[in-house]
Parts: C-alpha cells; sequence; structure tokens
C-alpha cells in the first residue's frame, strides 16, 4: 500500500505484549484496557486508498489527504469508496462526528459488494445514528450475506464518550472465523462462522466506505425525528483509515493476501485476530452489558421464530 503513515513504536510495544489503555472512560466507569488492534497497522491517505462515491464538492480532503470532511447538506450527502476490493482483512476508521442537533443524520463506515451482485450481496455495516440530543449518538452494527436483506441483524449501543468532541475508532475484524466490531479497540460485539450462521456470511469480495447521508425514514426513533436542514451543514471527519488483509483482482479473479504493515501481522488467519483473547472477551462483556440496548435476538415481537443463529449461541 502506498503511502502508509507507518507507527512503528505503538506497534512494538503490542508485540512485546504491553497492552494501552482506552481513554474513554467517565470517572470509576472507565472502558477497560484491551490490546489496540489500530496500532498494528499503517494509514491509508484518503488520495491513494479511496476514490469519489458521491457528492462532489461536499468531499474536503484535509491534512494533505490524510483526512477528509465528508458532509451533508439540502443539496446532498457525500461519500467515499476504497480502490481495492477486500476478502478478509482488518477496517479501521478513526471519526468524529457533527456535533449539535443531529436527527436523523446517518454516517457509516461500512463494507459491501452490492455493485457486483445487486441480489446476492454481502455488507458488513457500522453505521452512527444522529439524535436530537448531542451527545446520544447510537452505534448500529449489522450484517447481510448473500442477499438476507430481509432479515436485518442489528444491534444498538450507546457510546461511552462524547463522539463530537474528538476522533474516536470504529472498526472491524473479518475472516473465515469471526466478524468482530469494535469501538476504540474494544469488542462490542462478535459474530462467530458456524453452521447456523454460514449461508448468510459473508463470503464474497467487498470495497470499504465512508459516508454521510439522510435517513430521515428511519435513523431516529424509527423517522420521529428528520434532518432538520437549518442546522446544516452536517460534517463529518475521517481518518487514520487502515485496510489490511487480502484483495481481489477483479480483472484475474483472484485473490492476494500479503502482509503489508511493519509488524507483519496477519488479520486473515493471524492468532490474535482469529479468537478473541481474555482480555478482549472481558472487554465485550464489559461492553454488551453496560451499552448494548437493542439486539435482534432478544426481539420476540419482530420475529415470530428467531434467525437459528440466535438459538446457536
Amino acid at each position: 500500500m502506498a503511502l502508509l503513515q507507518q507507527k512503528l513504536l505503538p506497534s512494538l510495544l503490542v508485540i512485546f505484549g504491553i497492552s494501552a489503555a482506552v481513554s474513554a472512560g467517565n470517572g470509576n466507569d472507565a472502558a477497560p484496557n484491551v490490546t489496540r488492534l489500530t496500532d498494528l497497522f499503517g494509514h491509508l491517505t484518503f488520495n491513494h486508498g479511496f476514490t469519489e462515491f458521491f457528492g462532489g464538492s461536499n468531499i474536503q480532503p484535509i491534512n494533505n489527504g490524510s483526512y477528509a470532511n465528508l458532509i451533508l447538506n439540502k443539496s446532498s450527502g457525500s461519500g467515499l469508496v476504497s480502490q481495492s476490493k477486500y476478502y478478509y482483512g482488518f477496517f479501521s476508521a478513526a471519526i468524529k462526528l457533527p456535533s449539535g442537533y443531529t436527527s436523523g443524520v446517518v454516517v457509516a463506515f461500512y463494507m459491501s459488494n452490492a455493485d457486483l451482485f445487486p441480489h446476492k450481496h454481502d455488507e458488513i455495516d457500522i453505521e452512527l445514528l444522529g439524535h436530537e440530543k448531542r451527545k446520544d449518538w447510537v452505534l448500529q452494527t449489522n450484517m447481510y450475506g448473500n442477499g438476507s436483506v430481509s432479515t436485518g441483524r442489528e444491534e444498538k449501543f450507546r457510546l461511552w464518550f462524547d463522539p463530537t468532541e474528538q476522533y474516536h475508532h470504529y472498526s472491524f475484524i473479518w475472516n473465515s472465523h469471526h466478524i468482530v466490531f469494535l469501538v476504540d479497540n474494544i469488542p462490542v460485539r462478535e459474530i462467530l462462522y458456524n453452521d447456523a450462521i454460514s449461508s448468510v456470511y459473508p463470503s464474497k469480495p467487498m470495497s470499504v466506505y465512508a459516508t454521510i447521508w439522510d435517513g430521515s425514514e428511519w435513523a431516529t426513533h424509527g423517522g420521529k425525528y428528520p434532518v432538520d436542514y437549518k442546522y446544516a451543514p452536517f460534517v463529518a471527519s475521517f481518518g487514520e483509515m487502515e485496510m489490511d488483509g487480502c484483495t481481489f483482482d477483479p480483472k484475474k479473479q483472484g485473490v492476494s493476501c500479503s502482509k503489508g504493515s511493519v509488524s507483519s501481522r496477519d488479520p486473515v488467519d493471524g492468532e490474535e485476530f482469529a479468537k478473541l483473547s481474555e482480555q478482549q472477551r472481558m472487554g465485550m462483556e464489559w461492553a454488551r452489558k453496560k451499552l448494548m440496548f437493542y439486539s435482534y435476538c432478544k426481539d420476540s415481537s419482530r420475529f415470530k421464530v428467531l434467525p437459528p443463529e440466535c438459538k446457536a449461541k
């Protein structure tokens, strides 16, 4: 990957077993310490990792292209798409969300192949949903495989920090073992690959997207509070983009896997990416107990029969 901005010292700290604390706690209820996976890989500039998806002038590169502001106003939202398609890997973005009244606004960092497989597409979603109260952004995670869009697998979380004050890392691991969603390196959700979910598990190469758009119809309290453009423009700032894993060559119809980071860590089959550590599992238990307020697996009013993977847990 061109123009990778390597972070050698933090990577070496992790290599030698020194894990860093997540600095996002509130007083006595601080977030737990976890290994910082985001320190293992280099950053891609937007000029060398992404191209315009939509929005034109509403995309504003800053800091020599290492960061980009994505803007939603009355004329349009905006978005970027990766130049490469990936088949498994580690993907991360540092995001600073719009402040103030943000009902109906959706900021998303996700993977999809709907452009190649419109009827059988795969998708892994991190969606940040705006709110009528400044600090109450909601994190929604979701996953589709082979066009299984009729069954949303949403889980929703409150954040333990104000996401509008500074950048925070939103990441996911996708490989043949599991999908893991992380916030500031703390796992908040794990989808294990098993027989119960294999038919809807993402299984085809996908692009990476960073977007901001109008989700008035559903994003805030089921559409009760739409976007109010008197508070526009809404600006989401993205940076510290990490995309490391196997890339897909559409011409050769083949996948190439290379270890491009200074630490030579392997997010596809490496031990620390194939299974959560005890430390990570404790962090996830903390996040789910404290912060999760919706899981599709507990929504019996929505599903007369719960999806099979819910019973397998």
